[in-house]
């Protein structure tokens, strides 16, 4: 019998070449003059760092890659919109999230890095790890889970992964980045409990597990102050109390006041704004609202990557077919079985109708910066027609497109040509899902619902007599109040690359379905107490379900899911017995023991989840939370004992008062569960009186509300102040909007010509972009902050001519302001046929 344990791995670091490297840094930095080290803070353009020549440090580049590499050539643009040179196109993070796999994860992440030193890329951009606060999040398939242990620790692997390979990871976006509508100018409301217990603890475990060497910001405000600018989060948090000593970056267009966000510890402007803040970061500087210091420090961090990437080996080749095989076992590790009345597997003799175009032309990955150009593309259909050869060639095995894969749309020959196959069928498998359109970064869905069309053949298919196998690529959570209707239901999320070879793997039995869910599935969104603050105001969000998000939602107020959180079936049984605790130093140093056996005929995979949950406290706390997991993988008849360690903070809840992690004395409960719903056995665990600050007469103290959505006044409790309004829409300024300055005149004149310029890029950089992408550059430019046609406009426009623009905009002089917009039109032409084709799409 072998024993599994979930003790991660050591972070991984350079040890004495990187304190080599801190002290070469701090020597270049004190040989140069103030404007070097200004320069030093912001990209060369960008993709890449800055270089120092006189001291032989060349250019790094960083590049996209949360779930493959998106390095472009020498030139290219963030969007996703120009080409990029072809990667291994591995499952998104929807699909690793529901792995629940630290070895999946540290394997994908070693093969990203593989590619990264084979492409010259320094850093890659990932992984993701945000918390779903909402279903309908338009980054959904970019993130791990809707909880943050399990988000931290498969981050955790990832980086590991990732900077074994000599190649640098960053994660992402920091902090309380749960939405796409109206990123850059958000304001993020949340309280001081709930933003350390839930939306910074994933970042945390991430950071402290695995060492990574970079950290992006990212767009929004979080309670008043910029992300890009919050010494709080940058400094106090994450460097004082997590101990990070890496850089940290700005998100592409993040940065707002650059001298701000020197002081509060960002790094590095990405991309490289020509220069466009460096004057007023002299200014403060001379004024003195800056501080040397704290450029020279921002400086060495900068100058200390450079060096780590350097002297790194040669470029090396990697084999694209192995490549291809880790993403092919990622997509099946995370491949969720979520109903199966015994339809599956399937077997290749019988008569199999496959309906649907995702079975031809995939959804495999989602649109936006994270675009990967894959090094070859399996199909669900070219996979079934290898392994059903015979069947195909008799008529055996027949494929109807059923609808249209851009939106999903039917009609009558596409429904009349579905059923004809379904009749003749012995089990038909629908491929269904999100269209492109549905679902990007840059736009949050307004509906979890499949398109009308594919709904309607759904049920069509449902209604016949022939058994129904559904099978998903979506990266968010869609409804499936039709899942009782049918016999089988694959969730298959974005399955990279080798998704339709893997799907095919486990609608065969070649391969188990190996996942569990990441993220509840509602039975209706509008359920969700988060719901009723989704997407908030253009300039404000509210915070008020505190904790209420995802499975701490349905268990405490009763409210159950469809599918629970860390639900998923397989095609064998287990058997779980002997679940124990033992305690060593001290009440809050807790092993969790549980033996696992398979008892069925098949090799396969289960995953012991283990929730704390503490019986009587003083504040309000979710029913269970979380606490640890440990994936098992067994053949028929063996048996492991899975062990997980819980630490103190297992135990503990934020004190905002105290400010810091408390452990309130007393019982709590060990829940050994399949999911959250599904507790195979709960163990009672009691600790004695420790921490100075907590309350002893838990059982007489007043407890806040359970409510699951704050009013006003217990809002402005939780936040410990009064809820500030929104910013108005006069006067303008940098943060106002295209959206913003629509309502005038002259702002209209200039919204078009940005919409204008910027859909024409996005038509030259990327030939026939469909409509995900251009949803994706509208939405970016009309939702984003002026500020950003300086930052992103490649030399367009100075921030003193917006600053001029602004004024006249405000002074409501017409005709002025009419001129200056044509005059900056003039202007963007004569540098579109001026510039070089490299520097032109910088």
């Amino acid at each position: 019998m072998a024993e599994t344990t979930t003790d991660p791995a050591a972070p991984t670091g350079r040890g004495g070449e990187r304190d080599g490297w801190r002290r070469q840094a701090e020597r270049i930095v004190d040989s140069l003059d103030r404007r070097a080290r200004v320069r030093l803070l912001s990209g060369s353009d960008f993709w890449h760092l800055e270089s120092l020549p006189d001291h032989g440090i060349t250019s790094i580049m960083v590049t996209d890659g949360p779930h493959g590499l998106r390095r472009q050539p020498d030139s290219g643009d963030h969007l996703g919109l120009a080409g990029s040179l072809p990667a291994t196109c591995y499952p998104t993070a929807a699909t690793l999230g529901s792995t629940w796999d630290r070895e999946v994860l540290e394997r994908v992440g070693r093969a990203i890095g593989v590619e990264a030193v084979q492409q010259g890329v320094a850093v890659v951009l990932g992984p993701g790890l945000n918390i779903k606060r909402h279903p309908a999040g338009g980054r959904c398939f970019e993130y791990l889970s809707e909880d943050p242990h399990l988000s931290g620790h498969l981050a955790a692997a990832m980086v590991r992964g990732v900077q074994s390979t000599g190649t640098g990871a960053c994660l992402k976006h920091f902090a309380a980045n749960n939405q796409e509508s109206f990123r850059l100018v958000v304001d993020t409301l949340v309280d001081e409990r709930t933003l350390r217990e839930l939306y910074l603890t994933g970042f945390e475990i991430a950071v402290t597990e695995s060492a990574p060497e970079t950290v992006m910001c990212s767009y929004n405000l979080v309670n008043g102050v910029y992300a890009s600018e919050h010494h709080e989060l940058l400094t106090t948090i994450l460097r004082e109390e997590w101990g990070f000593d890496g850089l940290v970056m700005s998100d592409w267009g993040a940065v707002n006041d650059r001298s701000a966000g020197i002081a509060a510890g960002l790094d590095l402007e990405m991309p490289g704004s020509r220069g466009a803040c460096d004057p007023e970061v002299i200014e403060a500087l001379e004024s003195g609202r800056l501080d040397d210091e704290a450029v020279r420090v921002c400086a060495r961090r900068v100058v200390e990557l450079s060096l780590a990437h350097q002297h790194r080996g040669p470029s090396v080749e990697f084999d694209p077919d192995a490549h291809h095989q880790v993403a092919r076992q990622a997509a099946v590790a995370g491949s969720v079985l979520l109903r199966n009345t015994g339809v599956l597997p399937l077997r290749d003799d019988r008569r199999i109708a496959v309906i649907g175009s995702f079975a031809t032309m995939p959804r495999y990955q989602g649109a936006g910066s994270s675009q990967v150009r894959p090094t070859r593309l399996d199909t669900a259909w070219d996979a079934i027609r290898v392994r059903c050869a015979a069947g195909v060639a008799d008529g055996r095995v027949r494929f109807a497109d059923g609808y249209a894969a851009d939106t999903g749309e039917t009609d009558a020959e596409r429904l009349e040509e579905a059923l004809e196959a379904a009749a003749s069928a012995d089990v038909t498998v629908l491929f269904a899902g999100l269209p492109a359109r549905a679902e990007s970064e840059g736009f949050d869905r307004t509906t979890l619902d499949l398109p009308v069309g594919q709904r309607r053949l759904l049920e069509a298919l449902a209604a016949t007599e022939t058994p129904l196998v559904v099978v998903l690529n979506n990266g968010g959570v869609v409804h499936l109040d039709w899942a009782e209707r049918v016999d089988g239901l694959l969730e298959c999320w974005l399955g990279g690359q080798a998704g339709g070879s893997a799907v095919v793997d486990v609608l065969f039995g070649d391969a188990e379905p190996g996942g569990r869910l990441a993220e509840s599935v509602p039975c209706h969104v509008t359920q969700l107490p988060a719901d009723r603050n989704f997407p908030g105001l253009p300039r404000q969000v509210q915070y008020r379900e505190g904790f209420h998000v995802g499975y701490r939602f349905h268990d405490t107020a009763g409210v159950p899911a469809r599918f629970p959180f860390g639900f998923g079936l397989g095609y064998t049984t287990f058997d779980w017995s002997e679940a124990a605790l033992d305690v060593a130093g001290g009440d809050t140093e807790v092993t969790v023991r549980v033996k696992v056996l398979n008892t069925g005929e098949r090799r396969g995979s289960d995953v012991v989840q283990v929730y704390v949950r503490d019986v009587v406290s003083t504040v309000a706390r979710p029913d269970k939370e979380l606490k640890g997991f440990a994936k098992v993988h067994l053949d028929p008849g063996e048996s492991t004992t899975a062990t997980i360690r819980l630490d103190r903070r297992a135990f503990a809840h934020w004190d905002p008062a105290a400010h810091e992690w408390v452990v309130e004395p007393g019982d709590f409960e060990i829940v050994v569960a399949r999911n959250s719903a599904d507790p195979v056995a709960t163990l009672s665990h009691r600790v004695a009186p420790a921490d100075p600050v907590a309350r002893t007469d838990r059982a007489a103290a007043p407890r806040r509300s359970t409510g699951t959505v704050a009013g006003t006044a217990e809002l402005e409790a939780m936040m410990g102040g009064p809820i500030p309004e929104p910013i108005g829409a006069r006067p303008f300024h940098r943060n106002s909007t295209l959206a913003d300055i629509e309502s005038t005149q002259a702002g209209r004149l200039l919204a078009a010509a940005v919409m204008r310029e910027g859909v024409r890029r996005a038509a030259k950089e990327f030939p026939d972009p469909d409509e995900a992408t251009l949803h994706m550059v509208r939405a970016a430019l009309r939702e984003g902050p002026l500020r950003g046609l300086v930052l992103m406009g490649g030399g367009v426009m100075s921030f003193a001519t917006l600053d001029s623009l602004i004024a006249t905009f405000n002074g409501g002089i017409a005709g002025e302001a009419s001129k200056a917009v044509r005059r900056l039109g003039r202007r963007v032409a004569g540098l579109r046929r001026d510039r070089s084709p490299r520097e032109g799409a910088r």
